[in-house]
Parts: C-alpha cells; structure tokens; sequence
C-alpha cells in the first residue's frame, strides 16, 4: 500500500531513540522528510545520521519539551529548515515509577510539564502551519495505562489520560479543518524506559531483569513484548493520508495484553 507520505514534513520529538526513532524510521522509509527532538544532543545527532540514509532530509532539533518556550522553537526550525509542516508526532520520556505517596507536588508538576503540557504546546505551535497542509496529522503518544493502570506507575497512569482527553477533544474541535488527531497507546516494548522500569521492578521485588522480563512476556497473549518498529509502522499508518478518515482513535499497539473490550 502507498501511504501518500513521499514529500510530507514532520516533527517528532522524543525522537533520538526508542519509540520516536522507530516512528521518525518507518516515516523516513516511506520518504518524509524530518525534523527530530531529544534532549541528548549527542544521540540526537547520531539518530540523525541514521535516518539521513534512507535520502530525505533530517534535521536534529535539541532541547527540552518541558521547557515552555522549547514548543515554538521546535515549530519555528522546522519550518526554517524544511520549509512546512504535515504531520506532527508528540513523544516525550515517560514520569518515573513510584507509589503516590513517595510523590510530591513538585514530582506532580514536572510529570505534567512532561506529560501533558508538552503535547498542549507542541500542538498549539504547529497549528498556523499544519492548517496549510493539504493533509495535517498529529499523533500523541500515550500508553496502555491510559486504559489498564500499570502498577507503580500512578504518574503516568494519572497524567497520561489528560493527554487523550486532549487528543479526542482536538478531534472533534478541529476536524471540520481536516485535521486529524489520533494517538497511540503502546504496552510494553523494547525499549531503553521499559528496561529500566524492569530493573527498577526486580529491584523492589527481589528478582533479576530476566525473570521480570520473562514474567512480562507471559502478559501478552503473544508471548513476548512489542519490536518498536511495529509501532513505527502503526504510527506510520496513523499519520498517513491512508488513513485520512480515521481522526480521534487511541490505538492500543499492546499485543493484546489490554484484556478490555472497549
């Protein structure tokens, strides 16, 4: 299938690594050209020599979502280096784990700058340009919690709902502009975070990473947890004129490890 993404322009952030590497890959693969954000300089700018191979152009945009300027800044270089904007991908680091009472309000504040507010100002930034695409998308990225709480997790099971509150609301706001607002909920994936969330879970209960590892891969009825390029290839998909009636979903990529039916 052709997605219709050849000549588009995106930006992702959260993007050097883990999830966002595998979305801003699976675009680059289909010939968007791209903007990408980390906080790490270093690994941002050897993310984009990676994705620099496949021939359309990157460019590395470092800086801190939290920061409440960064939004604008992020928008403004990729405009100034790409020259538009489609489709806007909002990805950041999830809060730490922990019980709720070894949080306070400062712990609370930083997980909703993270969290939440990055995504608000992201997508307030890009709005003027993405209404000047012939087919804008934006794609929040959220987590499974959202529908199943993962325990130890209370800041990002608590926060991340705000953030597809958020996304449905801008679905029915805006879709009368023609643009889309779609996020994804992914479960466990091979990832840098999901590695230290299993240490830090055999730590507290006394086992080793493997074993925590194996016990989380008996979770999906697949029997082990997500490549993060198979949710490249969603996000790839969601983002994409081919799917230019779907506006307003919260995709689960979980392997059907959510046991729900809605």
């Amino acid at each position: 299938m052709d997605l219709g993404l050849k000549g588009k322009t995106a930006l992702l952030t959260g993007a050097s690594r883990g999830l966002g590497f595998a979305a801003a890959e699976a675009l680059a693969k289909e010939g968007v050209d791209i903007a990408i954000n980390s906080r790490n300089e270093e690994v941002l700018s050897k993310a984009g020599d990676k994705l620099a191979q496949y021939g359309t152009r990157v460019v590395s945009l470092p800086g801190d979502v939290t920061n409440p300027k960064k939004a604008e800044m992020l928008v403004g270089g990729t405009i100034a280096t790409l020259g538009k904007l489609d489709l806007l991908f909002t990805n950041a680091g999830g809060p730490p784990p922990g019980a709720f009472e070894s949080f306070n309000d400062e712990d609370w504040q930083h997980a909703i700058e993270l969290s939440f507010m990055s995504h608000v100002r992201l997508i307030r930034a890009a709005l003027p340009f993405l209404r000047r695409s012939e087919y804008p998308s934006v794609l929040t990225v959220t987590s499974i919690s959202v529908k199943q709480p993962i325990p130890n997790l209370v800041l990002s099971n608590s926060i991340r709902a705000a953030t597809v509150g958020l996304t449905k609301t801008l679905a029915l706001e805006l879709g009368n502009e023609g643009i889309r607002f779609n996020s994804i909920l992914p479960s466990w994936t091979k990832t840098e975070r999901v590695e230290n969330l299993l240490a830090d879970r055999a730590q507290r209960k006394g086992t080793s990473v493997d074993e925590e590892i194996q016990a989380q891969n008996e979770q999906s009825p697949m029997g082990r947890m997500a490549k993060p390029e198979e949710f490249g290839k969603a996000a790839a998909f969601l983002l994409s004129p081919a799917a230019s009636y779907i506006t307003g979903v919260m995709l689960s990529v979980d392997g059907g490890t959510y046991k729900g039916l809605l």
